[in-house]
């Protein structure tokens, strides 16, 4: 048996793996930050815009579930080197695209690269670390995928694309920086062993080893709430950070400073991604994690109807929402680890199953918003339908049993 690697080693796999996370967060909502010009520069509809602002969420419902199949088969440095090479591919493809179908292409393969870190990262966190860490261990890679997003909405927007010349040479910067990025990841991941908790190759793919991960996962009530639970904490997510920065832009607020106040949705999800696991952890309360998580979210976005005199009065909100999405970030992630007949063997499939289902919710949010800004004339019906799905999941959370 060849030896472990170090606390250092599993440390620094977790987070160059964050990093890549990072990455790919950046160039994915790099559209939405840039989305008033990519809608003037293509010729887009409310509609169309709001379809590529949710394409890369609705990739994760053909594939997320077998992607985490795969996964659990070929193990979490593979998938995470493959989406992250992908993501850089399709960035690099954006750059150039003329027009809507190129563009909604280039998107869709990103979004494919996107399900290898989604449900690679948490299975890769299972198997360095203990049950009882997985939870910490996941703040750590959302931490750096936060770090990628708020860089886009206050970096990539206002200083790093003007500086380079607008939103092609930022796409094509960013994508070639992503693939590179690959590259050192297939580096380190080939010279560090095997991680403690690590299974080699959970099934293989014949039918029925698929058949008995997939009932296994699909029979478990609990996780069908998670289901429920993942599906409106993604509407939630993808339908404001898609739309935020066109919002306050709409209300007449100076794009830059809409780009920053958008980031500070993103540095709430970084104080919540920190805070509520390790305090759900310590007072053993995992379910009121979630339900406060929810309803919190629901009272920011209840302020988003307001429309201050002074725009940066809108952070208050926006930063209560962060932090009740940041707090459900990690959780949905580790749930199914602490879950009897889960655990870490099934966590690919089963965050698999979560996303692919759930990510009809991070589809459905950004087109919505949009399709009825497109009908009405106003945001307001949509923000009513983000205040909704932070019921629903409050709800959700409070009707689990093993939590």
């Amino acid at each position: 048996m060849g030896r472990r690697p170090t606390r250092i080693e599993n440390a620094a796999l977790l987070s160059v793996g964050g990093i890549g996370y990072g990455a790919l967060l950046f160039v994915w909502f790099s559209l939405p930050a840039y989305l008033g010009p990519i809608i003037d520069a293509l010729g887009l509809s409310g509609t169309q815009a709001g379809v590529l602002a949710g394409a890369i969420p609705l990739t994760y419902i053909p594939l997320g579930l077998l992607s985490g199949l795969v996964i659990d088969r070929v193990g979490a440095r593979v998938g995470i080197g493959v989406g992250v090479a992908l993501a850089g591919l399709g960035q690099l493809g954006r750059a150039s695209a003329p027009d809507f179908p190129s563009m909604l292409a280039f998107t869709l393969l990103m979004g494919v690269g996107a399900t290898g870190l989604t449900f690679g990262l948490p299975k890769l966190a299972a198997e360095l670390y203990p049950t009882e860490l997985v939870g910490r261990a996941a703040s750590v890679y959302l931490v750096a995928s936060y770090a990628g997003s708020a860089s886009t909405f206050a970096l990539g927007r206002p200083v790093i694309g003007p500086a380079l010349g607008g939103w092609r040479p930022l796409f094509l910067a960013s994508g070639a920086a992503t693939v590179a990025l690959a590259v050192a990841w297939a580096l380190l991941a080939w010279a560090i062993p095997a991680g403690s908790h690590e299974i080699d190759g959970s099934g293989d793919f014949a039918l029925g080893s698929l058949t008995d991960d997939v009932r296994a996962v699909f029979s478990h009530r609990d996780l069908r709430l998670l289901v429920v639970l993942g599906m409106m904490y993604l509407f939630i997510n993808h339908g404001l950070q898609g739309w935020l920065v066109t919002l306050f832009e709409a209300r007449g607020v100076d794009p830059s400073l809409a780009g920053g106040v958008t980031a500070i949705l993103v540095a709430g999800q970084v104080v919540g991604v920190l805070a509520i696991p390790a305090i759900a952890e310590r007072m053993d309360r995992t379910r009121g994690a979630v339900i406060a998580c929810g309803c919190g979210a629901g009272i920011g976005v209840g302020g988003l109807f307001f429309e201050p005199s002074i725009a940066v009065l809108l952070a208050a909100p926006v930063a209560i929402v962060g932090i009740g999405m940041g707090g459900l970030a990690p959780l949905i992630r580790a749930i199914p680890a602490e879950l009897d007949g889960i655990g870490p063997a099934l966590t690919g499939t089963a965050v698999g199953l979560v996303f692919a289902v759930g990510e009809i919710g991070g589809f459905l949010g950004p087109v919505v918003i949009g399709a009825l800004r497109d009908a009405t004339g106003s945001f307001a019906p949509g923000l009513a339908l983000v205040l909704a799905a932070t019921l629903v999941a409050a709800g959700a959370g409070a009707a689990m049993d093993e939590l």
